[in-house]
């Protein structure tokens, strides 16, 4: 019998997504085959590195000595504080310029559109740009204006792109919410107010999708910043605590799934 196809499914979360991490290489370290990635936000910046063939070693590595201000070009204010152009940047030189349908392992990066309020999933096409459009946090980051739309985080309409993996062909959804809202946060600042807001207001909403994912896993990184790339040893560790929880969950899955017409 042909093995079920398993889509991955990284949610935004700031700098709490790079416990995405810590998901991935504990799916690898007990060989769960990954053959499709959604994501939103740090999710499509984490999916974006390892689909276009990142190992999850180098991707440890890169993470435990990133700074945040290796990602923010500051920029007059009118759209957003920071242009972005750096973070495209990055995600261009680990993707080595690929596009997304050039990837090793399919990937599918979700935007917002201000002007319609629709869902953008980008399947082809500029990875680098995609990412971009994807980690645009409304207020903090300029918009990307691409084909008539105005693009922002994929988060703002799905924090948790499940349906995305699902319409690329996966059979078991294995899906990773790290933005969980958490009433006594600390909001000091114009960052927490956005994301908080964003959180709350998606909060209601990924409890509803989130039935239509055969695996949930929930680092508790809620204890974390957000925004201050701090902490990030511990943030993995989170990632990896939690799959490794749900490993005989998702092995059972797979053993028992059989192939439908």
């Amino acid at each position: 019998m042909e093995r079920p196809k398993i889509g991955l499914v990284l949610g935004s979360g700031g700098a709490r997504g790079l416990s995405h991490l810590g998901v991935i290489k504990i799916l690898e370290d007990y060989h769960i085959p990954i053959d499709y990635i959604a994501g939103s936000s740090m999710g499509a910046l984490v999916g974006a590195l390892f689909g276009a063939g990142q190992s999850i070693e180098h991707l440890y590595q890169a993470a435990k000595y990133s700074r945040r201000n290796y990602f923010l070009d500051v920029t007059v204010p009118k759209m957003g504080f920071f242009q972005g152009h750096r973070i495209e940047e990055y995600v261009r030189l680990f993707t080595h310029g690929r596009k997304l349908e050039d990837f090793p392992i399919p990937v599918s990066i979700v935007a917002t559109d201000l002007h319609s309020g629709k869902r953008v999933v980008f399947t082809e096409g500029d990875a680098a740009e995609a990412v971009r459009a994807s980690v645009s946090i409304p207020g903090i980051f300029v918009p990307v204006r691409k084909d008539g739309r105005l693009l922002v985080d994929g988060g703002v309409v799905d924090r948790v792109p499940i349906t995305a993996v699902q319409e690329m062909g996966a059979d078991i959804t294995i899906a990773v919410d790290c933005a969980h809202y958490q009433s006594v946060a600390e909001v000091n600042s114009i960052y927490d107010v956005i994301m908080q807001s964003i959180d709350i207001m998606q909060d209601e909403v990924v409890k509803a999708r989130s039935a239509n994912a055969d695996v949930l896993l929930r680092p508790d990184v809620s204890r974390f910043s957000s925004r201050a790339f701090t902490n990030i040893s511990e943030i993995i560790q989170e990632g990896e605590k939690e799959t490794l929880k749900h490993i005989d969950v998702i092995q059972k899955k797979m053993n028992n799934w059989k192939e439908t017409p």
